[in-house]
This record gives structure tokens, sequence and C-alpha cells, in this order.
């Protein structure tokens, strides 16, 4: 059988979402930890720290997105959901629990966990 090694009907992107989610699980699973320039991850938790707007990172195998500060709150979004948090906060964005710590003017630092 030759073509493409994903499924009939399949889109390359979804094949790639669905591999990119089964890492995420594996380290997730493994108990695994890694590292970035801007998120570390230990277990089922990362922490992160965004510091441009429109900077985004891969947690736990979403991508979120920082828009900015306004008011002392962080814009940030992860999947379809949009949410703002305050330091010392909690919100619900997608599959994803973040927990800001560090609010500043052009920066969030946060913690995500899967919700």
């Amino acid at each position: 059988m030759s073509g493409p090694p994903y499924a009939a009907g399949m889109s390359t992107t979804r094949a790639a979402r669905i591999a990119g989610g089964l890492l995420a699980a594996g380290v997730l699973l493994g108990g695994c930890s890694f590292s970035s320039e801007n998120v570390s991850c230990s277990g089922t938790s990362c922490t992160a720290t965004l510091s441009t707007d429109d900077a985004k990172a891969e947690v736990l195998g979403q991508t979120l997105t920082f828009g900015g500060i306004e008011d002392g709150r962080a814009s940030l979004s992860v999947g379809g959901a949009s949410v703002s948090c305050a330091e010392g906060e909690k919100v619900n964005a997608g599959p994803l629990e973040l927990s800001c710590s560090g609010v500043t003017e052009d920066s969030v630092e946060l913690t995500a966990r899967l919700g």
C-alpha cells in the first residue's frame, strides 16, 4: 500500500496535531520534564514567561498565546478560549488551568495544568 503514512481522509495538519498531542501525553504519562527558552515542564504542569504581544508557547500540547497587558491583567488564549488574569488569579482556558503568578507592564509568568 502506497501513499501518505496517515489515515485516509486525515489531513497532514490534523495528523501532526494528533502526533503532537500524543507526544505531550507521553511526556505527561512518563513523568519526563523539559524546558525551552520560556517554558519549563515537569510532570503535569508547566511554567511559562511570555513577554511580548502575540508571543506564543507550546504548553502541554496546547498553543498558549499572550495578547498583552491591560489594567494589570494579562490577555491569554488557548485554542478558542480567550481569558485574562491578574497576578495571583487562576483561570480556565480551554483544557488548561492557568495560575498567573506574576504580571508586569509587559509580561506574564504563569503555571499551566491540564484542567
